[in-house]
């Protein structure tokens, strides 16, 4: 699967066989290999959040499922 390219922190949850992956994008290494799903997509949520990135998960298929942004809004 190919994975677009998005800003240098964005959290990936991409299925490979029976399990799922975590991959930062600004990194050449994967975070986490786990065979269940919502684990991966706990796990991936966290870091988005703590980084303000964005997560995009994808399905089995391929596609997109989700994305979701943790940027930091600026207070007014």
């Amino acid at each position: 699967m190919k994975v677009k390219k998005a800003a240098k922190n964005t959290q990936y949850v991409i299925p490979v066989g029976n399990a799922w992956m975590v991959k930062s994008a600004n990194r050449a290494k994967f975070s986490l290999i786990t065979d269940n799903k919502k684990d991966a997509v706990a796990f991936a949520k966290e870091i988005a959040k703590s980084t303000h990135s964005d997560l995009i998960i994808y399905g089995k298929n391929g596609q997109i499922l989700t994305t979701s942004n943790y940027k930091a809004v600026a207070k007014a």
